[in-house]
C-alpha cells in the first residue's frame, strides 16, 4: 500500500514543475561561471566558426563573455549598456537604443535572472521536460524582433543552463555548448 501511495504522489509532484519554477531556481543563483564552445553558421562562411571562452553572470544583471579562441573579445551587458573590447580597442552602446540587441540580452539575462515577466515581455515560452532535464523554446513576440531572430532554444538541469540555439530569421545560426565551473 505504501508503494502504491508514493507511485500516486510522483505525478502530482511531477505536475507542480513548470516555467515558475524554473524561473525561481535560476532567480536563487547569485553568480555562475562556466566555459563555453560555441558554432556559428553564417551564411558568408563556407565553414562554421568555432569559439571558445568563458562565460560569468552575476546577479542582478552583469553578463560577460570573453572568446579566447580563436581570437580574443569580451562582451560585457550591465544594466541597459554594451561593452565590447577587441583588437585594444573598447566600445560601449546602450542596448535600449538597439530594441533587437536588447532583447537578444535579455533571452539569456532574464533567464538567468529568474526573471519571467522580461523574458515574456520579448517572447511567447514553450517548456518541455523535467527539472533535470529541459528545454525552453523562445519565439519573439513582436515583427521586429522577429525580423532577426526566429527562435531561441534553451536546454538544461534545474538551475543550470546547458545549451542554447539561436537561429536567426536570415538562416544564421549559434549552438553554444556550456559546462558551468566552480566559482
Amino acid at each position: 500500500m505504501l508503494l502504491g501511495l508514493l507511485c500516486a504522489a510522483l505525478p502530482a509532484h511531477a505536475a507542480e514543475w513548470g516555467l515558475p519554477q524554473l524561473m525561481s531556481g535560476f532567480a536563487a543563483v547569485q553568480e555562475s561561471r562556466a566555459r563555453f564552445q560555441e558554432e556559428k553558421h553564417l551564411a558568408i562562411l563556407s565553414e562554421p566558426l568555432k569559439l571558445s571562452g568563458t562565460l560569468c553572470y552575476v546577479r542582478p544583471d552583469r553578463i560577460e563573455k570573453h572568446i579566447t579562441r580563436p581570437y580574443a573579445e569580451s562582451m560585457r551587458i550591465k544594466g541597459d549598456q554594451l561593452e565590447w573590447e577587441a583588437q585594444g580597442k573598447t566600445r560601449t552602446l546602450s542596448l535600449r537604443s538597439q530594441p533587437q540587441l536588447w532583447a537578444l540580452a535579455e533571452s539569456l539575462r532574464a533567464t538567468l535572472a529568474g526573471d519571467l515577466a522580461a523574458l515574456q515581455k520579448h517572447y511567447t515560452i514553450k517548456l518541455d521536460g523535467t527539472p533535470a532535464q529541459w528545454s525552453m523554446t523562445l519565439e519573439p513576440r513582436y515583427d521586429s524582433l522577429s525580423q532577426f531572430v526566429e527562435q531561441i532554444r534553451m536546454q538544461g538541469a534545474n538551475s543550470r543552463l546547458r545549451q542554447v540555439d539561436i537561429v536567426e530569421a536570415n538562416g544564421s545560426r549559434s549552438l553554444m555548448k556550456i559546462e558551468e565551473v566552480a566559482n
